[in-house]
C-alpha cells in the first residue's frame, strides 16, 4: 500500500480543557487523504491531562505547543506565527473534518489562486442531533463582505487560506474574547473572494456548556466593537461603507435597547455610541 501523499498545510488546532475532544480532533487531521504538513496543537493552559496527553503525541507531523491562557484569538495566532506550509487551516479542538476536506480545497486553491480563501460546508451537531443552519447562517462564495456583515458566515475549522493573506492581515484580534473570526473574516473579504465548497466536509460540533457564545451572551457588543475598528482603520468602497454603517445603526440600537431594559438607572454606552455614529458618520440610507 502506498503511503497518503503529504502537502504544503499547516493545521492549527487551539485547545482548553477538551481532552476528550481533542483526541478526535487530531484523529480526524490525521485521516486526511492528503496529510497535512504539520499539525502545530496549541494547549491555551488547560487543567485537564490535555497538555500530558499531547506529550505522548509529539511526532514528525505534532507539534504540540502550551501558553498561559489568553483565548483562542492568541492560540491560533501563536500557532500560525510557528507554522511553515503555504497554506493554513484552522481546526476548534471540538470540530471534525472528514478526511477529504483539506484535499478538496488545496486542488481548489492551487487551480485558483485568486482565491485567498475558501471554505467548507459544515454539518451542525448540537448536543448530540444534528440540526439544520438556519438561513442567515448560508455560507456566500465571492467578494462576500457585505454578506458578513450581520453575523459571521465563515467558519474557522471550515476554512483554509494562504498563509502570507494570514500574516498580511495581522491574524486574529485579541482584544476580542469571542468574535474574533467575524473580525478577521470582514478583513479578508475586503481584498479577497471567498470561495465555499459544497461538500460538507466539517462537523461543528456545540452545546457543551464551556462554549464562549454562552459566556458571553450579547455576541454583537465584540461584532460591533469589530465594526468600528473596521470603520476607522479600512479603506471602504462607498458601497461597503454605507453597507457596514446601516449594520452598525442596526446593531447598536438593539444592544442599546436591551441594555437600556436590564439597566434603566445607569450611562448606556451603546445610545452614548450611537449618538458619536449619528454625528460623525450618519445618516446613512437603511
Amino acid at each position: 500500500m502506498n503511503p497518503r501523499p503529504d502537502s504544503d498545510l499547516s493545521v492549527v488546532i487551539p485547545t482548553f480543557n477538551r481532552l476528550a475532544f481533542l483526541r478526535q480532533a487530531v484523529e480526524s487531521a490525521l485521516r486526511q487523504t492528503l496529510l497535512p504538513r504539520e499539525i502545530l496543537i496549541v494547549d491555551d493552559g488547560s487543567t485537564d491531562g490535555s497538555w500530558e496527553w499531547l506529550q505522548t503525541q509529539r511526532s514528525g507531523k505534532i507539534h504540540p505547543f502550551q501558553t498561559a491562557q489568553s483565548g483562542p484569538a492568541a492560540a491560533r495566532n501563536f500557532g500560525a506565527a510557528r507554522a511553515v506550509g503555504k497554506y493554513l487551516a484552522f481546526l476548534d479542538s471540538d470540530d471534525l473534518w472528514e478526511p477529504r476536506k483539506t484535499a478538496l480545497q488545496l486542488e481548489f486553491m492551487e487551480k485558483h489562486p485568486e482565491f485567498r480563501l475558501t471554505q467548507t460546508e459544515e454539518v451542525w451537531i448540537r448536543d448530540g442531533i444534528r440540526v439544520n443552519a438556519h438561513k442567515k447562517h448560508q455560507k456566500p462564495s465571492g467578494w462576500v463582505f457585505e454578506k458578513c456583515l450581520p453575523l459571521c458566515v465563515i467558519s474557522p475549522s471550515a476554512a483554509m487560506m494562504e498563509r502570507q493573506f494570514f500574516q498580511e492581515l495581522g491574524g486574529f484580534d485579541p482584544s476580542l474574547p469571542v468574535c474574533e473570526d467575524y473580525d478577521l473574516w470582514l478583513r479578508a473579504s475586503l481584498r479577497s473572494p471567498v470561495q465555499t465548497l459544497a461538500p460538507q466536509l466539517v462537523v461543528k460540533r456545540g452545546g457543551h456548556g464551556d462554549q464562549l457564545s454562552k459566556k458571553f451572551p450579547a455576541m454583537d457588543q465584540f461584532r460591533v466593537q469589530s465594526l468600528c475598528k473596521i470603520l476607522e482603520s479600512e479603506a471602504l468602497a462607498a458601497a461597503q461603507r454605507q453597507a457596514l454603517l446601516a449594520e452598525l445603526e442596526k446593531k447598536l440600537g438593539i444592544l442599546s435597547k436591551g441594555f437600556e431594559k436590564r439597566y434603566p438607572q445607569e450611562s448606556n454606552p451603546y445610545r452614548e455610541k450611537l449618538q458619536w455614529l449619528q454625528k460623525n458618520h450618519l445618516p446613512v440610507a437603511s
